[in-house]
């Protein structure tokens, strides 16, 4: 242990050494429990959604090849739809929580680049929620089947984010126009 490291540890400012392990996935996702409608609850900033400004969903889908069709949906400040459609495949077959996804046309799909992590390292028993993220950290969101998750769920996503290294103190919160009802919050 470098002399950093050991300073880091004693002063309890241990997400630099977190940050050097892996991040981890799930043990497995079940897809057809993983499929349907998510809300976004947060994120880390990325500039793929620099125009969202709240309603952050993804709905997924299995298609006859199996794969899946990706549709995120998000609310601009003008109050406008964007949609973003793609597709995802599934690179690690034992667990299902390795996913590459692609939002390029299909004719770029040769090129790697073209496709980004999606990994899932956290997942509620009752998959009613998710953490989902990329192995260098640089993306994270925590997803759920309502738009706003009671605190329990989301301190629990709080948990798995912060121990796989990733900087949760960023986190941007996504607001929607519809309350949850499991929450507590009365719809308008």
């Amino acid at each position: 242990m470098t002399v950093l490291a050991l300073l880091m540890a004693l002063t309890g400012d241990s997400t630099n050494l977190r940050q050097q392990e892996p991040v981890r996935t799930v043990a497995s996702v079940d897809l057809d429990r993983y499929l349907g409608t998510w809300y976004e609850v947060a994120r880390l900033p990325n500039r793929f959604q620099r125009s969202c400004v709240g309603d952050v969903t993804a709905t997924y889908a299995k298609r006859p090849d199996g794969r899946i069709d990706v549709v995120n949906r998000c609310r601009t400040q003008e109050g406008s739809t964007i949609e973003g459609v793609g597709v995802a495949r599934i690179v690690d077959l034992e667990s299902s929580a390795r996913l590459k996804v692609r939002f390029a046309p299909a004719v770029l799909s040769f090129l790697p680049f073209v496709w980004g992590d999606y990994w899932v390292i956290g997942l509620a028993d009752d998959y009613s929620w998710a953490a989902v993220g990329s192995p260098d950290r640089k993306y994270l969101w925590m997803l759920a089947r309502m738009p706003v998750p009671d605190v329990g769920r989301f301190d629990a996503f709080l948990a798995v984010a912060r121990d796989n290294g990733f900087e949760v103190g960023r986190l941007t919160k996504t607001i929607h126009t519809i309350p949850s009802i499991e929450a507590g919050v009365a719809p308008p």
